[in-house]
């Protein structure tokens, strides 16, 4: 009888379901494109995981927008078809409003060290935020500052209020605020920018220099205007369950590695965004430089909408948040007076 009890214990052990386990897959969704830099960090961190991680582990990367928008793809997070995203605070703000501290303020950063020091104070609270909505930011990056790409001339707020802009379809905040201001906002995808530019849809189009140049957006949109409108920050997250069903060797590999991929592209985040200018401008764009009274009025123009994007944008306390840190930041930069 006791013998008959032992095999049933553990008949019923091997229906348990950590018999059933299957190797840890990873599956991570992004806009970056084929073959960017982006993309080979992603595959590395994914590589160097994966060897820890043991047989059967996988970790393939969807680029190219494949997955469909970073809103899309946030959502394919939360249903399981995805479990890791590399997306921009448009993405981000699907888990949580406190990401657009970081990209939603136009001219409020007026360099990386500026970039830094908001990032300093307010990283931290976003991952709270985000691990208990159930995910979990493995790094963080900047992918260089948005410009303005058109196909004719304009330098002037005004000018570009001619013309048909791009704006994400995920952003409604953004596009109704584009709206009030007298913009003409046309709510696209990312993968519908080239197309829509050589129809004429858009004929404006703010990106960074190395989404520009990896996309040929210059051969259509041969102006820019060379503004530091905003930085497209972003993060490579992975839902909370996903990590936690790692092995404790898998997670400090996923961690290293993270660091080592946000490392290596914040160390690239300036130069890559200066060689793709020089490389589009010696193909042919033609960059326009701001003058002090464009600035002024770019400038007036940004500050002119802070009000709106606090509390609707971006919740309050990390508006006022992101200006104290900017204001120390820069005190200190002055140093005693």
């Amino acid at each position: 009888m006791k013998r008959i009890a032992a095999l049933t214990l553990v008949a019923a052990l091997a229906l348990t379901p950590a018999a059933f386990a299957q190797p840890p897959r990873i599956r991570l969704g992004t806009l970056a494109p084929r073959g960017t830099v982006y993309h080979q960090v992603l595959l590395e961190m994914g590589e160097a995981w994966r060897r820890v991680e043991g047989e059967g582990a996988a970790f393939t990367v969807f680029p190219d927008g494949s997955q469909g928008s970073e809103a899309d793809m946030v959502r394919r997070m939360r249903i399981g078809q995805l479990n890791a995203v590399l997306v921009s605070v448009i993405g981000l703000t699907e888990i949580d409003a406190s990401a657009g501290v970081l990209q939603k303020m136009p001219l409020m950063f007026r360099s990386w060290d500026d970039v830094d020091a908001v990032g300093r104070r307010v990283r931290p609270l976003i991952e709270k935020r985000f691990l208990d909505k159930g995910f979990v930011v493995l790094f963080w990056v900047e992918a260089g500052w948005v410009r303005f790409f058109s196909s004719e001339a304009a330098l002037s707020p005004t000018d570009f209020k001619r013309l048909k802009i791009f704006a994400w379809g995920g952003d409604p905040e953004q596009i109704a605020l584009m709206k009030a201001m007298g913009y003409q906002p046309v709510m696209l995808e990312t993968a519908d920018i080239l197309p829509s530019l050589q129809t004429g849809l858009i004929n404006a189009v703010p990106v960074t220099a190395q989404w520009a140049l990896a996309t040929q957006v210059d051969a259509i949109a041969p102006h820019m205007l060379d503004i530091h409108w905003v930085p497209i920050v972003g993060a490579a997250v992975i839902t909370r369950a996903a990590w936690e069903g790692l092995s404790a060797a898998g997670r400090e590999a996923l961690r290293d590695s993270a660091a080592r991929a946000g490392a290596r592209l914040r160390a690239l985040r300036e130069s890559a965004d200066l060689e793709a200018v020089e490389a589009m401008r010696k193909r042919g764009l033609h960059v326009h430089a701001l003058t002090p009274e464009l600035d002024a009025e770019w400038q007036a123009l940004a500050e002119s909408v802070y009000p709106r994007i606090r509390g609707a944008m971006v919740p309050a306390d990390m508006f006022d948040a992101a200006r104290s840190a900017l204001a120390a930041e820069r005190s200190a930069a002055r140093g005693p007076q």
